[in-house]
């Protein structure tokens, strides 16, 4: 049964479509795996009844000969994604017991095509985090090991990374406000997209930043993501930041042949104390690239060294106007009130323990830029780097460049504990190759690369022009190709 995990998402699929083996199988084989990886934390509500009785019923549809591409592949869905009747927490304790009367319109469209959620994944509370240290649930642990150290899977889409990583289900939905899908992904040496903003419906994700938040599928190479983030997305009425476009058959586009692509290199993201080994391969996909028939071009974005400042100002405060909802009132947990208190203490009693500290920090910064002395100082300067940053992309795709190559983290994973105990600000350092894209709302991708001196997954990152997501794709397919990665962790767990 374990064998059966090894596959990729397109893999399954054509299996399934062949007769080779069923729906209820490869769900059966999912369900066990997540079983035997329980010591990674990466699954924190399983749905075993409703994964089989949906594996049924994938296989009926299989049988009749008209099934979608997803159509009986286990999948695992980040608890940010409201799920009917499925408990949705968004990692938090504010949200203790939230059952949703509602789909997403992202795991409604993949349930649609046939597939099958065998649980929710650990997370960051409320996707603020760049190692899942911030749950309530406790930290993911990353697939990855070395020197017996525990390390991150990254964040905040962490659970779903180590899930796929570790081979317990084929691919997961994720979310992406600053780099939640890519640095995961690169951190755990598997594929991850963030589409353009507004290509995948925000409608029934708890929103973290709603200017920034895009939703993208976690696989186990470009084609999965190519198949899964068709599946995903689509014009949603639904969501006001929809955009009403046709969705290319994206695993059409993966031809390979990028002869004449013009690859831009930004001298901007060659920040002080990179690795030597991330720098070499950064230089050794650049000569994949140009080898495979790419122009290679130097480029400059000169406002990206103001991206990570711009992007904490306006994601908390973004954070601090979505998170008033949550009061204790409707849904989640209410604090226990003492004899005399009012509706103003129980805000703030159910808030002071439904919150954890990094939301906590985040709120408080958040209100602070937007309150009347410093809304000008801090947020609406904010807004102007940000449209500045816009702006450089916008330019060097004027100027001929298809795609941008980069790193897409600064080192490889690090230790669960190290950047939280020690100074919880300088995670934020870890989003500086990837808040651009969030801030200019462009499609990413990060793909794995290589291993660093330890023997840990690194990863370059590919940034399109908006709505090309096919060319994009197409690219990465391209290097995928070129570099051959197939390392996995050694299953220590098992």
């Amino acid at each position: 049964m374990s064998e059966l995990m090894k596959l990729k998402l397109a893999e399954a699929r054509d299996a399934l479509r062949s007769g080779e083996m069923t729906a209820v199988d490869l769900t059966d084989a999912s369900l066990a795996a997540i079983e035997e990886s329980k010591p990674l934390n990466a699954f924190v509500h399983n749905t075993p009844e409703i994964a089989r009785e949906r594996a049924i019923a994938a296989d009926i549809r299989l049988r009749s000969g008209d099934a979608p591409d997803m159509c009986g592949l286990p999948i695992g869905i980040k608890d940010l994604f409201c799920t009917a009747g499925v408990t949705t927490q968004a990692a938090s304790a504010i949200l203790d017991g939230f059952k949703p009367e509602y789909e997403s319109t992202v795991s409604s469209k993949l349930f649609n095509e046939g597939a099958i959620m065998v649980g929710k994944l650990n997370m960051d509370e409320f996707a603020m985090g760049s190692s899942n240290e911030t749950s309530i649930y406790g930290n993911s642990i990353n697939p990855w090991k070395v020197d017996d150290r525990d390390l991150t899977p990254g964040g905040s889409s962490g659970g779903s990374a180590a899930a796929v990583a570790a081979e317990t289900c084929l691919a997961a939905t994720g979310t992406d406000t600053g780099g939640s899908i890519r640095q995961p992904a690169a951190f755990t040496g598997i594929t991850g997209i963030k589409p353009t903003y507004g290509r995948c419906s925000r409608w029934g994700i708890i929103a973290f930043a709603s200017s920034l938040d895009q939703a993208g599928p976690i696989t186990k190479d470009v084609r999965d993501a190519s198949i899964m983030l068709e599946a995903m997305a689509g014009f949603d009425p639904k969501d006001s930041t929809s955009v009403n476009l046709p969705v290319p058959n994206f695993e059409a586009a993966l031809t390979g042949d990028i002869r004449g692509k013009i690859i831009g290199i930004p001298k901007e993201y060659r920040v002080e104390g990179m690795p030597n080994e991330l720098e070499a391969l950064w230089v050794e996909g650049t000569s994949m690239l140009r080898d495979a028939g790419a122009i290679i071009k130097d480029i400059s974005l000169p406002h990206t060294k103001y991206a990570l400042p711009a992007y904490y100002v306006i994601a908390p405060a973004e954070a601090s106007s979505n998170l008033a909802r949550y009061d204790g009132v409707r849904f989640g947990h209410r604090a226990k009130l003492d004899v005399g208190d009012g509706i103003t203490e129980m805000y703030e009693k159910t808030r002071a323990e439904g919150f954890g500290s990094e939301v906590k920090r985040r709120v408080m910064i958040g209100t602070y830029v937007l309150s009347a002395g410093f809304y000008d100082a801090y947020y609406n300067r904010a807004r102007q780097v940000r449209a500045l940053i816009k702006r450089d992309f916008e330019q060097v795709f004027v100027d001929g460049i298809d795609a941008i190559l980069t790193p897409s983290t600064p080192s490889a994973a690090f230790g669960l504990g190290e950047m939280v105990d020690a100074d919880p600000v300088k995670m934020y350092l870890y989003d500086v190759f990837t808040v651009t894209v969030n801030l200019a709302g462009l499609p990413g991708i990060s793909i794995p690369a290589g291993l660093d001196s330890k023997g840990l997954p690194l990863g370059l990152q590919l940034i399109g022009r908006p709505w090309e997501e096919g060319d994009l794709l197409n690219t990465a397919y391209a290097l995928e190709s070129a570099l051959s990665f197939n390392s996995k962790p050694n299953q220590w767990w098992r």
